[in-house]
């Protein structure tokens, strides 16, 4: 795939192949003596770049386009054989249909792009990794198979030396084969055809995978995160590497049997099992069970961190003694389940997360919910469980509700989803990841670093903020 025009979202080739297909069906109208040029240059233009898109990959949201010139390239070439052209009333449907064909894939592109990740605003360069550990203490409660023990997949984001020319990570993946793997399941878990997300997998994010780790900035903090419900350590990238960028080590999970899709080294694929009963009660004692295995997730990768051992890249450099649990949805529930049976937690971050299982003991660490504009008549339970763990904790709390926020504007999904508010938000695809950032950016600075001394302003400045200081709620 060829570079995408940033705001067009079509390749220089993709955008020639459109215009030469426009340029196909204006023809027609044209006088007599400007139409033979116009028709064989559009011509001469479309199938140059027809032949360019065979060679470079065609997109599913080029196929209308081609279809649309393929129409009417021969009408558009035997009026220059026969020197005469259909009467208007006759040429004016089959134009309309064309140039409905033709646009139908600018729109195509519009809603599905190849996403474009913002840029860092950070110091720091990022680099990017996949460690894979095998807990030899907890067996897989998702398989029969009594010897199976439990498996994380973690992707690493980290501060990193500059590298302009080295190749950048493959999104959703390590390769294009497994981006196509998740995508397809992501796709697939609800409910829309695989190719809708083939923008994803043709994604580069900035992370240089495997480059060398910063020489300045001393100890990182370290920032676990899992992922919503079927979500993937990957759904949250521009997330990830704008807190890498600004000096801090992101740790994102894969929950096999819960994430959409799980490749492991050996080159296994784990599909979800986590699927809904239909039953409320029933679904909310298992959401508590799944919650229960993703907090102990988080735990495990963050024991495996503390023992990187000599020789590693990242040895030497995590500072495990300033840890943030973060997480989005379920993952946001695993986040607050973790911090509470993990005192190596020092602060939570829950993404638009329903808090899940037991609400004892109290949060000691400080807490930041986002979430979207959430009212008793959208979600009963949501708000009164929320309230009750932020005021229960023996920290100062914060809820910061996003104004035009949706449940996924706190994933990657702005960037690469129609922008339809109820799915994405109206914060736009530009907006969306920079609110989520700069925010949580604001809290972890300054209960991990010492950053602002007045929180509550500075969060403020986001969207409507509410305090939760211990012992008097509110």
């Amino acid at each position: 795939m060829t570079e995408i025009i940033t705001g067009l979202n079509l390749s220089t080739v993709e955008l020639l192949t459109v215009l030469a297909a426009f340029a196909l069906v204006v023809a027609r109208w044209l006088p007599a003596v400007a139409r033979p040029r116009v028709t064989v240059a559009a011509g001469a233009v479309f199938l140059a770049s027809a032949i360019a898109l065979c060679a470079t990959g065609i997109r599913w949201q080029l196929l209308p386009v081609l279809a649309g010139a393929v129409v009417v390239a021969p009408f558009a070439f035997f009026s220059l054989v026969r020197g005469g052209r259909a009467r208007w009333w006759l040429a004016l449907p089959g134009s309309v249909a064309c140039v409905g064909l033709i646009a139908a894939g600018p729109v195509a592109t519009w809603a599905f792009p190849v996403p474009a990740f913002p840029e860092l605003t950070g110091d720091f360069a990022v680099g990017t990794r996949v460690l894979q550990w095998t807990d030899p203490e907890r067996p897989e409660t998702f398989t029969a198979v009594p010897d199976d023990r439990r498996t994380v997949v973690a992707q690493l984001w980290y501060p990193a030396l500059s590298s302009p020319d080295a190749p950048r990570a493959q999104y959703l993946g390590r390769t294009e084969d497994e981006a196509r793997t998740v995508s397809s399941a992501l796709a697939a878990g609800v409910g829309l055809p695989g190719f809708l997300l083939d923008g994803a997998v043709c994604a580069r994010t900035h992370a240089v995978p495997d480059a060398p780790v910063a020489a300045a900035g001393g100890r990182f903090p370290v920032v676990l995160f899992s992922p919503g419900s079927s979500g993937v350590r990957s759904q949250n990238t521009a997330w990830a590497e704008e807190l890498a960028s600004h000096g801090y080590v992101v740790a994102a999970l894969d929950h096999p049997y819960d994430s959409a899709a799980v490749v492991l080294a050996d080159g296994r694929t784990i599909t979800t099992a986590t699927v809904s009963s239909g039953d409320r009660d029933t679904d909310d004692k298992l959401g508590d069970e799944w919650t229960a295995i993703r907090a102990a997730d988080l735990s495990f990768v963050l024991t495996r961190l503390e023992g990187l051992e000599r020789g590693d890249p990242l040895a030497g450099r995590l500072d495990t003694g300033r840890v943030a649990a973060t997480g989005h949805s379920m993952g946001g529930a695993a986040a607050l389940q973790a911090a509470r049976l993990d005192h190596r937690i020092d602060a939570v971050i829950d993404l638009d997360g329903y808090p899940r299982g037991p609400l004892s003991p109290a949060l000691d660490q400080p807490t930041l919910a986002l979430t979207q504009a959430v009212t008793p008549d959208t979600d009963p339970r949501y708000l009164p469980q929320l309230t009750e763990v932020l005021t229960r904790g023996t920290a100062t709390n914060y809820r910061l509700t996003i104004p035009g926020a949706a449940h996924l504007t706190f994933m990657d999904g702005p960037l690469y989803l129609p922008p339809v508010p109820s799915i994405v938000g109206s914060l736009g695809r530009e907006e969306s990841p920079h609110v989520v950032a700069a925010s949580t950016l604001v809290f972890l600075d300054s209960v991990l670093r010492n950053g602002s001394s007045d929180l509550a302003s500075a969060l403020s400045a986001y969207g409507e903020l509410s305090v939760f200081r211990p012992g008097n709620g509110r």
